[in-house]
């Protein structure tokens, strides 16, 4: 088999490269582990930048978004009692964001490649990379009992934290940063309404939570919970008295309730690569880099790692434009560590740390929640991030 890219890995973020360099008129082949069923079955986060909803509408996979998603001008902040709305219209220049779960965003990518007639191969077992920083890459895997030869021009690794990708690399190239938080999210999926029209993220004694959504008719809500804690010890009745506890009277009363769709724990920790690349090898998304979902940029980082890829991959192609390609790293992290950074002090922000922080510390988190959110500098700071931070061009 030959193509010009080979793309690991079918999450939103390999599919979307794949539209957009099928638009473009670049050759692809997507190679996932899993079946398509399994990879519709992650539940993930949902709110999508204002940067993410433009390069899903260049990539024409955009029609059922803007019919059914949910443009959001604001959100709201809890804190010490204080409700505080984030005008995220009025201070940014007039970017929104769009809630619209990270499954539909795959679901509408999966339906554009087969109908673009473009090769995807799902359940390839036993993928391996080779002659990365050689000649000509090429790539191995099994299907069906039988092995295969991919080759390509460039190989775009966009498997996860955990693919093949990132681990194909030689051990001493690549120099990794990390932040690992003292709990985790406990997070509920539930076909009930929404308890606001806009998010909420709450700072409580007791703990953090946030109540999003993903429609009209269901929410996730989300409970900051010990490392030790397990799954199997949250009834849906300790979920919902726990999140009502830790938001203000009006608002827990407002709160409608019901049956668990999904519950689950995730660890929150900050994790980057450097560099985001090896050779003909690209990593894109997870494979490179890890957010506490706090500041609502997993998703949305790996979209702004898509968008400078493909514009690379174009002038590659178009105009021979090859000196761009050592370009792709320092252009995708120097907006990575912008989203790092807010990710990070959006945690630090609302999150209970008790005794894995000195006084000296709590001291500091609360002056940045007094200072943040009563300072118009502060709240447009918090805002434009949230919306997301431009691209750079490629040129």
């Amino acid at each position: 088999m030959n193509t010009q890219v080979a793309i690991i890995g079918a999450g939103p973020s390999g599919l979307l490269l794949g539209q957009l360099l099928h638009k473009a008129g670049i050759d692809t082949v997507i190679l996932e582990r899993q079946t398509p069923e399994y990879v519709l079955g992650r539940i993930r986060a949902g709110v999508l930048e204002q940067g993410t909803v433009d390069l899903l509408r260049e990539a024409g996979v955009a029609e059922r978004m803007d019919r059914e998603g949910l443009v959001h001008e604001g959100v709201e902040l809890l804190v010490a009692g204080r409700r505080q709305r984030l005008d995220l219209k009025g201070l940014t220049g007039g970017k929104t964001v769009m809630v619209y779960g990270q499954t539909e965003v795959t679901r509408d990518l999966m339906q554009a490649r087969d109908a673009s007639g473009a090769p995807i191969i799902y359940s390839a077992s036993n993928v391996q990379l080779h002659e990365l920083n050689g000649e000509r890459p090429y790539v191995t895997f099994e299907k069906n009992g039988k092995a295969h030869r991919l080759e390509c021009d460039y190989i775009a690794g966009c498997d996860g934290f955990h693919g093949v990708s990132r681990k194909s690399i030689p051990a001493g190239v690549l120099k990794e940063y990390e932040r690992v938080y003292p709990f985790g999210w406990l997070g509920m999926l539930s076909d009930t309404p929404p308890v606001n029209h806009e998010l909420i993220y709450a700072h409580h004694r007791r703990g953090f939570s946030l109540c999003s959504q993903r429609s009209q008719t269901r929410s996730r809500y989300y409970l900051q919970v010990p490392l030790d804690e397990r799954v199997e010890d949250w009834s849906d009745e300790r979920f919902w008295n726990e999140l009502k506890a830790r938001l203000p009277e009006d608002v827990a009363q407002q709160l409608v309730t019901g049956p668990a769709l999904e519950k689950s724990i995730a660890p929150l920790r900050s994790l980057v690569v450097e560099p985001m690349q090896y050779g003909h090898l690209f990593l894109v998304g997870d494979a490179a880099h890890i957010v506490p979902p706090t500041g609502a940029k997993g998703l949305n980082l790996a979209a702004s790692d898509v968008n400078y890829l493909y514009r690379i991959l174009v002038k590659v192609y178009r105009e021979g434009r090859i000196d761009l390609l050592q370009q792709y790293s320092p252009l995708a992290l120097r907006r990575v560590w912008k989203g790092e950074r807010f990710s990070w002090f959006m945690t630090q922000l609302l999150h209970d740390f008790g005794e894995h922080k000195d006084a000296w510390d709590q001291k500091m988190q609360e002056a940045d929640r007094e200072y943040f959110l009563t300072s118009p500098a502060g709240l447009v700071n918090i805002a434009e991030n949230y919306v997301g931070l431009p691209y750079e061009e490629v040129v």
